[in-house]
This record gives structure tokens, sequence and C-alpha cells, in this order.
């Protein structure tokens, strides 16, 4: 349906002092701080996960070597989705308008609202992380206590009792990374990059983080998580998180959280011949989602 004069009355009429509502600030590209950005040329992207080889056993003298099978461990799928929106505006309401071009101002709007659109749908991969409804490449939730292991263990990426973030609980997930193993249970040197908090979390995280000495005690213990550098890259504010005492942490594993990109933002405008009508659009293709759920910590809060 467009818009047509009936929904813009003001806007044709003398006397009026000004416009708004349409010129709000918007956050960033928040998912640039979780999330890999790859192009495609598929309708949809699979990666598998490889499992290596186990601890290598002793050879006694004279015996023969023992041989180990490597195999695939599950494969993770990206479907894209495509995404649009438009608007139509009557010739009526373009010739009888006398403040401002309409095309350019609900342009805006619409850039805004498919910005906005991508922000939450990035956002929705860490606020489903720990419903069991929206499972990954192998079977179970972004954040669980059970990521199950080809050589039949398990890898844990969130506190076995849900945590605030604290002192206390941000120093037990820089342990708990480091003692994940890979698919046949060699260690690996996982490291914490990241802090990804709501922004409610944002002067709990400035203090566990940037502050010299411990935080809320009278010891002059020095801040361990600062002066051994375990967050080296500080925190994040995503404010498309839903959770408002949920945090996450990223880590330095390859192929984890991945933005695929099929079809960039384009726009376009046409008229219509019968109406007259200029109609607008935006459009753009792309899918969010995990490969390696090891790529990230998270804790619900308690």
């Amino acid at each position: 349906m467009a818009i047509s004069r009936s929904q813009l009355l003001k806007e044709l009429l003398p006397g009026l002092n000004a416009l708004f509502g349409l010129e709000y600030s918007k956050y960033g590209e928040e998912h640039k701080e979780i999330y890999e950005t790859e192009s495609s040329d598929r309708s949809f992207e699979e990666e598998t996960k490889l499992s290596g080889f186990g601890t290598a056993p002793t050879k006694s003298e004279g015996a023969a070597i023992e041989y180990d099978n490597a195999q695939e461990a599950w494969t993770a799928r990206y479907t894209h989705e495509t995404v649009a929106m438009g608007f139509a505006i009557t010739e009526e309401a373009i010739e009888d308008n006398l403040y401002d071009s309409l095309s350019a101002r609900y342009t805006k709007a619409l850039a805004r609202a498919m910005a906005y659109t991508k922000q939450v749908k990035a956002a929705s991969v860490l606020n489903n992380a720990f419903d069991s409804n929206f499972t990954y490449g192998d079977g179970v939730e972004l954040c669980s206590t059970a990521h199950p292991l080809v050589n039949g263990g398990t890898n844990s990426n969130e506190p076995a009792v849900a945590a605030d973030l604290n002192e206390t609980s941000l120093e037990a997930a820089v342990i708990q990374i480091g003692q994940w193993t890979d698919e046949r249970g060699l260690k690996i040197a996982a490291q914490p990059k990241k802090l990804i908090i709501p922004s409610n979390l944002q002067f709990v995280a400035t203090r566990l983080l940037e502050t010299e000495g411990r935080v809320g005690t009278a010891d002059n213990d020095v801040n361990a998580l600062s002066n051994n550098g375990s967050i080296p890259g500080g925190y994040a504010i995503n404010h498309y998180l839903t959770d408002t005492d949920a945090w996450f942490l990223t880590t330095d594993i390859p192929n984890g959280l991945k933005h695929f990109v099929r079809a960039k933002m384009a726009t376009s405008m046409d008229a219509d011949f019968d109406t007259g009508n200029s109609r607008y659009k935006a459009r753009e293709r792309y899918s969010f989602g995990v490969s390696d759920p090891l790529a990230i910590f998270g804790s619900p809060g308690a």
C-alpha cells in the first residue's frame, strides 16, 4: 500500500516548523565483534569438522606400528535468508509535499530498518544459545555442558551452575576454556578473546577488566584478570542481547561463529506507470550461524 496524502496531512500545510522522528542515531554493526564474515556464491554453505588422531602409543622393539583412523565429526550448514523491505509514495503526495523530499527521508528510514533487522538476527544466535530447541552441527545448543566428542568425551562451554558476571565466574570461565580438548581428547590451547555483554553489565565489566585492584574487596591484591591480560580484547556491548544478565566470551578457536554474505545490501526504485506511485526497496541475503561452538563460552546468569 502506498503512502498517500491522507497519511501526511501536516506535511501538506504551511506553518509546520519541523519534521522529526526518523533522525535517531543507531548502534553500529555490533555483529562484527562476534562473527567472522565471509562471502558466499551458493544458496547455502556447509563446513565439516574433522577428527584428528589420539595420543601416540609406545612401540615395543620389533613390534608393528599402530595405525589410527581419522574421520569427520559433524557438519554445520548455513542457509541464507533473503531480507527485503520497500515502500511506495503516491504521485500526489510527492507533488504536494511542502517541506522535504519524502523519498530521501523515508529511504533513510528504510536503511535503518534493514540495519536493525540484521543486528537482531545476529544477536538471536546468542539469545538462543542456551535453548535446546536451537541446535547446531554437534546436535546440542550453542552453549552446553556436554558437547559430544568423537572419543566419547565432552567439552563444556558454559558453567556447570549458571553464574552472574563477577570476578569468580569470569576467572572460572578462563580456566575452563583452557581445559578444552579436540575430538580425540588432546588438549587445545584455546584462549579467551573478548567479553560480549548486554548494556546492563557495562559497569560491571569495566570494574572487572579495567581496574588495577581486585573488585569489591578491602584486600590490596592486584586484579588478576587485568594483570594477566586474560581477556585481551576487553569487552564489547551488544544492545540486541535480550537477557540482561547473560554474558559471553569469544575465543581464538577458528571457524566458529560465521556470517556469510550471499548478496550485499542493494537498493532500487521505480515508478509504476499506471498509478504514478514511486516505489523503493532494499534487499540483501545473508546467514548467521555456528561451525565450532568452542568459539564462544557463555553463561545465562544466575
